[in-house]
Formats: structure tokens, C-alpha cells, sequence
């Protein structure tokens, strides 16, 4: 009689698994339909997004990044996907639905040639060779520009915000984008270098998107802490104290007994020498302005208003060091220790209503280092896409300056990195050069969206712009509004390299990542059995 073989359970009761090319088309599956949902929002003529979570909070915006983590998605290889959109959002703020439908291609093209049984192996080195070579070709086609090229620079901000929200705004905000950056910019071993956090957007609903302002200097979520103070001062001499400006308490709890009325007198007319004290000190330094990090006591707002000053309080820590940065003072931690030098300089600090909100405005700075911008528009929902919109202008044009090279977009540098991709390929004899190929056809993804989001035929508008290409004409683009082919660079069409580069080499990685995987295993869920409960849950009972 045969002997019965006991079949090996490896894995806990409930854990799923999936192998070989099963698993393989599953996550190829997940990162496409990731890249299809935000792929209608590319270029010009993309379409937004309107989601709505279960609180019936709204978003409505076409930012890629933005769609994808609203979207609290569940599948581990799609989770992957997303991660590229949030890379390049962290990298340069732009590019990031770029990025996510050239990886969603780039798996779809691996998938073809999984079918012709070429090994995973072969296609994520084919990938890797062509995402150096092709990091090489956008370095050799870029163009270099610096910080006066102000018009270029304009046009770069104009292009990451066209099909965005702000975009009959485009010209005004550009031109703020392009200011906001030039002002923070350090220069450090003749290379240029922007920290965006140095930048302050604030949106605020009301007016319209071309009220939108840039203030050199920071406006703060903050009132003036007495009525009595002016609502602006001249010429302002800025303290910034990271110091209380009242009686601290004691560490533990302390108990004062006293025994004559006269005494608590006393006691009183003390604590308010001490206060007038710490108010004489920054008085002494020549303060008209105080900004404190943290509390001002109610006697000590009443004698700074007697002595014409201006005060807020509980300034965060993060607006504190940019009221630093904007007027060149020095955040002061002992009141001993404040003199004039350690003073910051604004034009002018003055509180005013913006929508149903009062704001403090510090304003002409002198060589600020840090700026804000304040975003309006007519709802809630425009405000934050105009903002969305701000930021992507503000990381391209960071980019560009950083890196100090361009490319057009348009569609124009992908069609001619497919086809240099293609003459690599011919230089190649394994079967990498079918992956190197089929790179080469997952990079045009793009031109081919842009054209379908336009209602435009795919097919003729990429013949034509091939054979526009292999005559020699790099910067040849799609022109979204007439349907014809245009030279993108002339039309003002212009991205960073970074945008390009970074979306390429994340694309690859991951699509390269995804596709050595052979085997998912995902676990059971191990909380929706309770105690005592038999193997199965509650189904394995039966009924009773």
C-alpha cells in the first residue's frame, strides 16, 4: 500500500503566497494601474482629480505626489510606486507624475518580453544600462543657464505651472516664484544653492489668484498681543527671544505664607518690578519689535504698549529662525544678553486683517534670506492647488539654478532619448539589447500622453516627431493647442535637467526592484481571530 506523504505547512494559517510568473504579473498589474489613474493628468490639457476621504474632506488637484498619497494605497508593489512620486517630490517638487507613468511603462514593456521568456535577470540589466546610458544623453543634450537668465528662468516656473490650477495666474506667479528663490539663494564655492523651506507659503481664501503677493520678509499667523500697541512700526528694530518675558514658577510646588496684608503688597509690587525690569532690558537694546518664542505676561504687554511697542508671542521655533534669516537678527535666550547688535532689521511690522484673520506682516527686509508668499483665491480648494501649483514652481526653479541645466519639455527630450537609446541598443549584441529597446519605447510614454490628453492621434504626432528628431532638431515638441510639432525651446517650454533625471534613474530602480521579485508572500491577519477562537474564525464554528 502507498504510503500517504503528510503534506509540509512552512507558513501560518491564513498567509497567502504567490510564485513565479503569477506573482510577477500581479505586481506589474498594481504599478500600472497606479501609473494609469494619475497618467490623465499630464501636460497642459491634463484633467484634475477629485478626492474625497471618510471625513468628506475634498482635494481636487492634477499634482501626481498628491493623488497618490490621498489615495492611501494598499497593494505593497503599487506602495512602491508611490514611493518614486514622493522621491521626486523630495528631490525637486516637480516631475512626479512623470515619474510614475514612465515606471508604470517601463513594467508594462518588461511584461512583453517576460511572455517572450526573457529572463527578469536580462531586463533588469538591460534597464540599468540603458537608465546610466540614458542619464549620460540628457547630460550631453542639456543646455546651461545661471542666475541671469531671469527670462528663462520665468519660463521654466510658467511651465511647471501650466494645466495647474494657477494657470491664468501663470505670468504674475512666475515672476514671484522666480524673485522668491533668487532671494534665498546662497552662494557658497561659486555654486548656488536654494533651501525651499527658506520660502513661506501661506494661503489665505480671498481676493483672487492674482492678488497673490510676495512679502520680502514673513508674515506670521499672529496677532499684536495688546490693543493698545501700534498696528505698525517705521523702520523696526527686531528682538527675537527665545526667553519668557514673565515670573517662572518654581520647578516644585512651593508654598508662600504671609502674615501681614502688607506683605503681599510687597510681593505684588516685586513681581512687577521684575517684569518692568525685564521689560526695561529690551527696551535698553533699542527694540521697537518683539517677537518671543514664548509667553509675554499680561503686565508686561500693558508696559511695552506704554513704551510704543510692537509684541506677538508663541512664535514658533520654525518662524522664528526665518525672522532670523529675513531681518538679520539674532534669537536671544537671556534678556542680560540682548544688546543692539544682536537686533534684526524690517522696513516696516505691521498687523493687518487678511480675510477674517489678523496676520503680522514683516516687511523690507534688507537682503532677506527668507521670503513668504501669500497665496489667494476664491475657495479653500483653488488657494491649496494655486499653493500645490507655487511649490512646483519654486523646486523647478530651485532645480535649474542648483544644477544650472535645462532641457525643453514638450515631449521633446524624451522622443530624443528614445532615439539615442535606439542607436545604444544597435551597439549591443546579448538580449539586453531587447530590454535597452524596450526602454527606449517606455520613455515615449510620455510625448504619447501628452498627445492623448490633448485629443490629439498618437501615432502621427510620434512619427512626426520622429522624423522632426532625425533631422537634427533636439528641442522638437508637441504643441498641445494647435496639434502641430513646434520647437519647444523657442516656444519657452523649458523643465530642469533634475526633473528628467531623477524621474528616469527612481523609474528604473523600481521597475528593476519589482521585477526581480518572484514570490509574495503576505502573512494572515493574525487579529481577526479572537481567543479561544478554532482555526478558521468564527466560519470554522459551524452553526449553532
Amino acid at each position: 500500500m502507498a504510503q500517504q506523504i503528510q503534506p509540509i505547512f512552512i507558513l501560518p494559517e491564513g498567509s497567502q503566497r504567490t510564485t513565479g510568473k503569477t506573482a510577477q504579473h500581479a505586481n506589474i498589474m498594481a504599478a500600472k494601474a497606479v501609473s494609469d489613474t494619475v497618467r490623465t493628468t499630464l501636460g497642459p490639457k491634463g484633467m484634475d482629480k477629485m478626492l474625497v476621504d471618510n471625513l468628506g474632506d475634498i482635494v481636487i488637484t492634477n499634482d501626481g505626489v498628491t493623488i497618490l498619497e490621498e489615495m492611501n494605497v494598499e497593494h505593497p508593489a503599487a506602495k512602491m510606486i508611490v514611493e518614486v512620486a514622493k522621491t521626486q517630490e523630495d528631490e525637486i517638487g516637480d516631475g512626479t507624475t512623470t515619474a510614475v507613468v514612465i515606471a508604470g511603462e517601463l513594467l508594462k514593456k518588461a511584461e512583453d518580453l517576460l511572455d517572450q521568456d526573457v529572463h527578469p535577470t536580462l531586463i533588469v540589466r538591460g534597464y540599468r544600462m540603458a537608465s546610466e546610458k540614458a542619464l549620460e544623453i540628457l547630460n550631453s543634450i542639456a543646455e546651461s543657464i545661471s542666475e541671469k537668465d531671469v527670462d528663462v528662468l520665468e519660463k521654466i516656473a510658467m511651465t511647471a505651472m501650466t494645466g495647474k490650477g494657477a494657470e491664468k495666474a501663470k505670468e504674475h506667479l512666475s515672476k514671484l516664484a522666480v524673485r522668491a528663490v533668487k532671494d534665498v539663494a546662497d552662494s557658497a564655492n561659486g555654486k548656488l544653492s536654494v533651501n525651499k523651506d527658506n520660502i513661506k507659503i501661506e494661503k489665505k481664501v480671498g481676493g483672487a489668484v492674482e492678488d497673490t503677493e510676495l512679502v520680502e520678509g514673513i508674515i506670521l499667523d499672529k496677532e499684536k498681543v495688546h490693543p493698545s500697541m501700534p498696528d505698525s512700526a517705521k523702520a523696526a528694530k527686531v528682538a527675537l527671544l527665545d526667553v519668557a518675558i514673565e515670573i517662572k514658577s518654581t520647578e516644585t510646588e512651593a508654598k508662600i505664607q504671609l502674615t501681614d496684608p502688607n506683605q503681599l503688597q510687597g510681593f505684588i509690587e516685586m513681581e512687577e518690578k521684575l517684569i518692568r525690569d525685564k521689560v526695561e532690558k529690551v527696551a535698553r537694546s533699542g527694540a521697537n519689535v518683539v517677537f518671543c518664542q514664548k509667553g509675554i505676561d499680561d503686565l508686561a504687554q500693558h508696559f511695552m504698549a506704554k513704551k510704543g511697542m510692537y509684541a506677538a508671542r508663541r512664535v514658533s521655533k520654525s518662524d522664528m529662525e526665518k525672522l532670523a534669516r529675513a531681518t538679520g537678527g539674532k534669537i536671544v535666550t537671556s534678556l542680560d544678553d540682548l544688546s543692539a547688535s544682536d537686533l534684526g532689521f524690517a522696513g516696516v511690522v505691521e498687523a493687518k486683517k487678511v480675510g477674517d484673520e489678523d496676520m503680522t506682516f514683516v516687511r523690507d527686509c534688507k537682503n532677506a534670506k527668507a521670503v513668504t508668499i501669500l497665496v489667494r483665491g476664491g475657495t479653500e480648494h483653488v488657494v491649496a492647488e494655486v499653493k500645490r501649483a507655487v511649490e512646483d514652481a519654486i523646486g523647478d526653479v530651485a532645480s535649474a539654478l542648483a544644477s544650472g541645466k535645462v532641457v525643453s519639455g514638450a515631449g521633446a527630450t524624451e522622443i530624443e532619448l528614445a532615439l539615442q537609446l535606439r542607436r545604444y541598443a544597435e551597439s549591443l549584441s546579448g538580449r539586453e539589447q531587447l530590454a535597452v529597446n524596450s526602454f527606449a519605447e517606455a520613455i515615449e510614454i510620455i510625448p504619447r500622453t501628452l498627445a492623448e490628453n490633448s485629443g490629439l492621434d498618437p501615432i502621427d504626432i510620434l512619427t512626426e516627431l520622429k522624423s522632426q528628431h532625425d533631422k537634427g532638431r533636439k528641442w522638437a515638441g508637441i504643441d498641445v493647442f494647435t496639434g502641430k510639432i513646434m520647437d519647444a525651446w523657442k516656444e519657452g517650454v523649458i523643465e530642469p535637467l533634475k526633473v528628467k533625471t531623477q524621474a528616469v534613474s527612481s523609474a528604473s530602480e523600481v521597475a528593476g526592484m519589482i521585477l526581480r521579485i518572484d514570490d509574495v508572500i503576505a502573512s494572515g491577519k493574525s487579529e481577526s481571530r479572537g481567543p479561544g477562537m478554532p482555526p478558521g474564525g468564527p466560519e470554522g464554528m459551524g452553526d449553532y
